[in-house]
């Protein structure tokens, strides 16, 4: 007789894990749990969103459903984004509530991304919820520049959250994007600040998603380059450390921390995809470079059975695709992906 599980609705459906047609186990989801934010990033957003009515947004218990029912099957770890999500109304208690996965063991980690302005107060009660790591997205320590990137971000209520964090024992990674011409000879010392405090530093290459003003083509600084200049002042050793990202690692041996480098432009990292993305409407993308997307608002509410939603969740991943098809447009310098990163979640 095949494995079963109980649904909290009372139903009992085979307990089968969620297999994409290139036989990859869909083991990770992202939850955006709202397109707000209280930063415009450059290469994020425009500097006047439109953003969705509130209407349109799941409520934090929808959420969990839907969380709960990946949970089933199969995934196992689920990391929340936004926009920023510490600026949705609540928040903490959808982190309240889905820690009963990890107390029950069938999420092994609960954890989030963030910008970092709102951590300060919430860093303790998120260690409280379960949570043990976080990625604070970080692009340069000097206060003017980050002013610049994010268009009126104050540096040193990030800093503030980054020290609260650590002090509620969360580790903390920092997210930077490589921008060309903007924090490309600042990252020696990012990387080392992050070393210093025990955190890992993961570079990210900009990617074009969405309209933002400035082009792309004058932002993209590939990492490929960037490490090279790293290899010229430092010993980086090739490590196998994984985080169930797309990030690939290196051990900087005059620092001692990790370096990774995620590069979705220069380098596919698609062969082992394991992640799908659950968009704050509701609305599931198979692959973040893609326009092809399922909408589980609707069966979600046509139904208190979960079996409608479970069936589409099964159409989707049978649609994942191998790969997503990236590129910087020098011609028409358009983004090759219409939707904002902050309507996905980062």
């Amino acid at each position: 007789m095949a494995d079963t599980t109980v649904l909290d609705r009372g139903e009992v459906r085979p307990a089968l894990p969620l297999l994409d047609p290139f036989a990859r186990a869909i083991t990770y989801l992202r939850v955006s749990v709202t397109d707000r934010c209280d930063l415009r990033c450059v290469y994020c957003m425009a500097e006047d969103m439109h953003f969705l009515p509130k209407r349109d947004l799941l409520t934090l218990e929808e959420l969990d459903r839907l969380c709960s029912v990946f949970i089933r099957r199969g995934v196992r770890k689920l990391r929340i984004t936004g926009g920023e999500p510490l600026v949705r109304r609540d928040i903490m208690r959808l982190f309240a509530s889905l820690s009963r996965h990890l107390e029950s063991g069938a999420l092994e980690e609960l954890t989030l991304t963030t910008n970092g302005t709102q951590l300060a107060r919430h860093a303790r009660d998120l260690a409280a919820c379960g949570v043990r790591r976080i990625n604070v997205s970080l692009d340069t320590l000097l206060p003017a520049t980050f002013r610049a990137l994010t268009r009126w971000g104050d540096l040193s209520r990030v800093l503030a959250g980054i020290d609260a964090a650590q002090e509620a024992g969360l580790a903390v990674k920092i997210n930077a994007v490589a921008l060309k011409g903007v924090n490309e000879d600042e990252i020696p010392s990012l990387m080392e600040w992050a070393h210093g405090r025990g955190m890992d530093l993961s570079l990210i290459e900009v990617m074009p998603l969405g309209e933002i003003g400035p082009a792309r083509v004058d932002q993209f600084l590939p990492l490929s380059l960037v490490k090279a200049r790293l290899a010229e002042r430092y010993t980086l050793e090739e490590i196998d450390y994984r985080t169930g990202g797309p990030a690939r690692y290196v051990r900087v041996r005059e620092t001692g921390g990790r370096l990774g480098f995620i590069t979705p432009m220069t380098h596919n990292f698609c062969e082992s995809c394991n992640r799908v993305r659950l968009t704050c409407t509701g609305t599931l993308y198979m692959c973040l470079g893609q326009e092809d997307a399922a909408d589980l608002r609707a069966p979600l509410r046509a139904s208190a059975s979960d079996g409608p939603v479970e069936e589409a969740i099964e159409r989707a991943i049978a649609r994942k695709p191998r790969g997503h098809d990236f590129v910087i447009d020098r011609r028409r310098r358009q983004p090759a992906v219409g939707r904002h990163m902050s309507v996905t979640g980062g």
